[in-house]
């Protein structure tokens, strides 16, 4: 079915739009700049009973090999605008790191935190986005500058709403169980010295770069397993797959991080179940090893 939206695709591949560079093609798709469009296509689809997927930057995500039966909507409406009072307002295929940017120049701070992470204003509030503190000890969550939102319901409403209607977690949101779709956020920022957000910038880009392999060259989703909570505290997921023995363990094209174990990368020529068959892998040897049970943090999207 050809729904009435304007410059729809058919049979889009969809593993350039991914960070893993993984995965098959859409039935449908279109790229979307404003938030009329938005709302438009996603009407449009739910109108005519077709299943639909926002996409944003790609990042902690898994497109299956057999693509997605159904629309998928990339979201590239993008305007930030600076209010009064520190606060700055995003439309939800904003970047992440655009506004890290602009709110450096202008000595606003609360967005440093996230430097170098891929992602869209609506993929942060959909997965609470989150990084380690400057002083590595606590974590810094999106939900702790978001001030409120403009939402379209599943029931097809506009809404504002605070930002307690996210009920956020780790790595959760309300918008994982019911299909809201953020249209923009507004954010409550501090003033700081330039010097100190842009210290904090480097800092993190820095730590990012010594821990992680390199997107651009081993295409990744960010990490695959949610950290273990404990009584005491937590555990990272990347400790436990390395006293597991598995780093470098490979399926196919997909490899286990020899720089991050929490990392599953692309080595040139990976699909899909190579790499589901390498998550259920390592599962199965932490269970067995190390009586931990890993719960994956990714998205798998498509057709099995």
């Amino acid at each position: 079915m050809m729904l009435n939206i304007p410059n729809i695709k058919k049979n889009k591949p969809l593993a350039p739009f991914t960070t893993y560079k993984i995965g098959g093609s859409a039935d449908l798709f279109v790229e979307v700049h404003t938030i009329e469009e938005l709302i438009n296509a996603a009407q449009e689809a739910h109108h005519n009973y077709v299943p639909y997927f926002l996409l944003g930057c790609g990042a902690n995500i898994l497109v299956t090999d057999k693509g997605f039966r159904g629309l998928v909507i990339r979201n590239l409406a993008n305007k930030i605008a600076f209010l009064d009072n520190h606060r700055v307002f995003a439309e939800s295929g904003a970047i992440i790191n655009d506004i890290v940017n602009l709110c450096c120049d202008r000595g606003l701070s609360g967005f440093e935190h996230f430097a170098g992470i891929p992602s869209t204003v609506g993929g942060a509030m959909w997965q609470n986005l989150h990084f380690l503190s400057p002083d590595r000890q606590r974590t810094m969550f999106i939900e702790k500058i978001a001030l409120a939102s403009r939402i379209f319901t599943e029931k097809g409403q506009i809404q504002t709403v605070g930002v307690d209607y996210f009920e956020f977690d780790y790595d959760s949101s309300i918008l994982q169980v019911q299909k809201d779709i953020v249209l923009d956020v507004t954010f409550q920022l501090e003033l700081k010295l330039k010097e100190e957000i842009q210290a904090v910038v480097e800092s993190n880009l820095a730590w990012r770069s010594a821990k992680q392999p390199p997107l651009e060259e081993y295409p990744s989703c960010g990490s695959v397993f949610k950290k273990i909570k404990m009584h005491d505290g937590e555990i990272g997921a990347g400790r436990l797959i390395d006293q597991a023995g598995l780093k470098g363990k490979r399926v196919g094209g997909a490899e286990v991080s020899w720089k991050h174990a929490n990392f599953i990368v692309n080595t040139g020529n990976a699909k899909a179940a190579d790499v589901l068959q390498l998550i259920e892998l390592v599962r199965e040897e932490v269970q067995e090893k190390l009586g931990y049970t890993l719960e994956p943090e990714i998205t798998v999207v498509g057709e099995r």
